[in-house]
């Protein structure tokens, strides 16, 4: 592909990320005038692209808002020190780098052979919470994008019996952090092509040998396979979870069910009272 032909391709993807982040932060609010956003960086693609669409909308946004990337360093042996911060201080942003014995606690308090994935996160979006206090931030900005709430609709679906995936504006249990995933709209396919455009210095998820959700990694595969023979049906499935029919479903809680009466039934006149 000529240099002319792939800058062009390179627009192209960079314009779909900018309008779906767009929409998402029109649709859902995500960013208010004011917000000081921590930009939370693990050093994956889904990451960096995120700061960086956020940057080039920030810059014409018709709202002030500020930005800081936080990096969260949990001790996973084999991590290269200093390449976060490197790249941070060489794009001259706003960061913090947060060291913390994350690894070493799962690995004492879950036997060898166990998955510590879900003690390991429970602890980092704690320290995640806590330095948004400390750094005044006004929202925690995750880098979720559609497949991946895709994915977790499915995990909730076939394992836990619920509908529910991850939404992209969440009031923590607390009430003191609210969490949004401007990403929501965005395909990997784009993110995939954009982190490499931009070459970015990756770190990559086999540092951790439990990094890998083995239901997870299975409905990423299937998601590929739908879509490479029917070509749409992940993006037909993310509208999906933005038009729900609550009276169509199950659930007596979100719907009411029980008083359910036709026009007719509902317009009768009252025969209760006796005629004099």
């Amino acid at each position: 592909m000529d240099t002319r032909k792939q800058q062009y391709e390179n627009n192209k993807v960079q314009k779909r990320l900018r309008h779906a982040v767009g929409q998402a932060i029109s649709d859902y609010n995500l960013i208010e005038d004011g917000d000081r956003l921590m930009i939370c960086m693990s050093g994956g693609k889904d990451s960096y692209v995120l700061y960086d669409i956020l940057e080039s909308l920030r810059v014409k946004a018709p709202v002030h808002f500020e930005m800081i990337a936080v990096h969260l360093d949990v001790g996973i042996p084999g991590y290269p020190e200093g390449l976060m911060e490197k790249y941070f201080t060489e794009k001259g942003m706003d960061y913090r780098i947060i060291k913390e014995p994350v690894y070493r606690i799962v690995k004492e308090k879950i036997p060898d052979g166990r998955n510590i994935c879900s003690l390991c996160s429970r602890l980092r979006r704690g320290i995640l919470y806590r330095t948004a206090g400390e750094i005044g931030a006004t929202k925690i900005v995750l880098g979720h994008h559609r497949e991946d709430l895709l994915e977790t609709f499915l995990l909730n679906l076939f394992y836990t019996g619920q509908l529910k995936a991850m939404p992209p504006k969440l009031l923590t249990d607390d009430r003191k952090n609210i969490v949004i995933r401007p990403l929501v709209y965005c395909a990997e396919e784009d993110i995939i092509k954009f982190a490499k455009m931009r070459n970015y210095p990756i770190i990559g998820g086999e540092l951790c040998s439990f990094h890998a959700n083995k239901q997870r990694g299975i409905l990423k595969e299937q998601l590929k396979e739908w879509n490479k023979k029917h070509p749409g049906r992940t993006e037909i499935m993310s509208r999906a979870l933005r038009d729900v029919k609550t009276s169509h479903l199950m659930d007596p809680a979100v719907y009411n069910f029980a008083d359910l009466k036709t026009d007719e039934a509902s317009q009768a006149p009252d025969d209760t009272s006796s005629e004099i």
